[in-house]
């Protein structure tokens, strides 16, 4: 009995993974507002320009608080055909783009990485080739529901979120970015999958238009990721600055992955809050 007990405890210790003796990838996920109003999700909000000066000034207090998790590596939502994923919009920023490019990659993203001094950043973003199937399924979630009789589960979640965006369209007046950000990351509303689970609901037995749409949502979130531990080492230090709507997945990967950190962004959200206000 006791050799063979030894025999199992020396099989569990062969049997961990190389990756356990490695230092871990840190990932802090960054869940963010699109700045440049894009109109391309199903809930869109008015979002004040962030080139005016004191928003620039406000952008520069959010980089130098999240400077302080000393990224080795930058990634965004932006698609990359490199062995890296380097983006070459990354290579032709200047400080100066940050004037007149109204989006939070370059305003966030780009600043941190200049900011930085790191050589690359990259694009992780996943999106369907022609004649790939949607990740985003939702004009046959709609579909489904007007056929079932199930409108009702679309519209209550949207009904939920509209209050939520109405009241950032209105905190923007005397809010900081910074301010802004930390419902971005913390509010359920965002970081809770309420929303796409009501979806669920929505089909039949052969028909499962909700099941399909949280399936693809969740595939293309795993695609993602699966580019971030692509060209992410041992070691490395990466912030991620994503939609939030992504937030929810890429914070469970961050969890649940092994030899992977997550590392919260909100503390250094709201240091920075506090000095802008």
């Amino acid at each position: 009995m006791l050799k063979t007990l030894l025999a199992i405890l020396t099989s569990v210790v062969l049997t961990v993974p190389a990756y356990a003796a490695e230092p871990p990838i840190e990932v802090m996920i960054l869940g963010a507002y699109h700045f440049g109003n894009p109109g391309l999700d199903v809930n869109n909000v008015h979002v004040d320009s962030v080139l005016t000066p004191d928003k620039q000034r406000q952008l520069d207090v959010v980089a130098q608080a999240l400077l302080a998790f000393k990224p080795t590596r930058v990634m965004v939502e932006m698609q990359s055909e490199a062995p890296d994923l380097a983006v070459p919009a990354y290579a032709a920023f200047t400080p100066a783009k940050l004037l007149t490019a109204a989006n939070e990659i370059d305003q966030i993203a780009f600043r941190i990485a200049g900011l930085a001094k790191l050589p690359i950043v990259s694009g992780i973003d996943e999106q369907p080739a022609y004649g790939e199937p949607d990740y985003f399924p939702y004009d046959k979630l709609q579909e489904a529901a007007q056929k079932f009789g199930q409108q009702a589960l679309i519209d209550g979640p949207n009904a939920e979120l509209k209050p939520v965006l109405e009241k950032f369209e209105a905190d923007q007046k005397t809010a900081s970015v910074a301010e802004l950000l930390v419902p971005v990351n913390t509010d359920p509303i965002y970081t809770t999958m309420a929303g796409y689970y009501t979806w669920l609901r929505i089909g039949d037995r052969d028909d499962q238009a909700g099941a399909d749409l949280n399936a693809m949502w969740y595939l293309r979130n795993a695609k993602i990721w699966g580019k971030l531990l692509s060209v992410a080492k041992p070691g490395d230090r990466v912030l991620v600055v994503y939609g939030a709507g992504h937030g929810y997945w890429l914070r469970h990967f961050a969890t649940a992955t092994p030899g992977v950190v997550s590392v919260d962004p909100v503390p250094l959200l709201k240091a920075a809050a506090a000095k802008t206000r």
